[in-house]
């Protein structure tokens, strides 16, 4: 009989896995968030606008001064305008030249910007030209460019498409629906606006008492009607005149249809702001001039006034009431 064996007993014992570390998710998080901020940097660099990117740059360039407050001009480019000031011989205050050049160079900065609008505006208009049927057909009658004063807009005659009948003021209805197109572009600017009209030389001799200046200045509120009905707000409207052939646009030959034309003007903030001024000055006249100005009037013609404020003011002869005895 074979001799028994005890049984052999294998014991496999299952060790539990070791955690895993918490390092790689901090890593990851931190990956993610810089990813985040990354897109979120394109994403704002191709939203923003040309005045947001130069306030970031100013930023960068002068962050204190940028966060120890705004900037009292037009537009801060290079972080806080730092005024340095110095005490004269006498205790007075004394501005540094290079404070004024400063000041220069923001409002340069600013009118820049301001053109570079100014030229957005024109861009779109022009493509707006080449894409709408409605002002494609009459490309050749739209000119745009920029001036002194701002953007200008002229819409010019011809003779197979005239603007406006002859001797009137009504508009034809394809040029009504230029102007409801015009309109739309030039309503998304804050700018104020400046329509003029224009004649060419041929006197005007439909009736009396009426000539190419009055016309021209019809045709001109003509077209600010139009303006104003496609969707420009009237209080846009800056300056409405009539020029008849006072500033041709073919000098060689005033009789030119091109000469009668409506011109827009979009304008820019330092022409608003003459025409703002000249308005203010030419009504600042006060009572004192004028009665100076009636002194020497009379003078001249040897007159004096006919009222005479010590003889001709009424006088109460009545004594003053005794007012001894009142509590005011």
């Amino acid at each position: 009989m074979m001799e028994e064996r005890p049984p052999i007993i294998v014991r496999r014992v299952r060790k539990g896995h070791h955690a895993h570390g918490g390092a790689w998710k901090v890593a990851f998080a931190d990956f993610a968030t810089a990813m985040m901020a990354f897109f979120l940097v394109l994403w704002l660099s191709e939203a923003a606008t040309e005045d947001q990117k130069e306030a970031i740059s100013g930023y960068f360039t002068d962050p204190i001064g940028f966060e120890q407050g705004g900037s009292p001009y037009v537009i801060d480019l290079e972080g806080s305008v730092t005024v340095t000031v110095t005490q004269d011989t006498a205790g007075k205050p004394q501005d540094q030249p290079e404070v004024r050049m400063r000041e220069d160079t923001i409002q340069d900065l600013a009118a820049q910007l301001e053109q570079q609008k100014l030229t957005r505006l024109m861009q779109e208009i022009m493509t707006q030209i080449e894409k709408n049927p409605k002002l494609n057909a009459f490309k050749d009658q739209l000119l745009l460019d920029i001036t002194d004063e701002g953007l200008r807009i002229q819409i010019v005659d011809k003779r197979q498409r005239p603007m406006f009948d002859s001797g009137r003021s009504e508009l034809r209805p394809y040029f009504e629906e230029i102007l409801f197109e015009l309109a739309k572009s030039i309503a998304k600017v804050r700018n104020k606006i400046s329509v003029s009209g224009h004649t060419d030389a041929q006197p005007f001799l439909g009736r009396d008492n009426y000539s190419n200046w009055e016309l021209s200045a019809d045709r001109a509120n003509a077209a600010r009607r139009a303006l104003v009905e496609g969707g420009l707000p009237e209080t846009r409207m800056a300056r409405v005149v009539g020029l008849a052939s006072s500033v041709l646009f073919d000098e060689k030959d005033p009789y030119n249809p091109v000469n009668r034309r409506i011109s827009i003007l979009v304008l820019n903030k330092k022409t608003q702001e003459d025409i703002e001024g000249a308005e203010q000055a030419d009504s600042a006249i006060s009572t004192s001039d004028l009665l100076e100005e009636l002194d020497r009037t009379l003078d001249r013609q040897g007159r004096k006034p006919e009222f005479d404020p010590d003889k001709d003011l009424p006088v109460d002869d009545k004594p003053a009431p005794n007012t001894d005895g009142l509590t005011w």
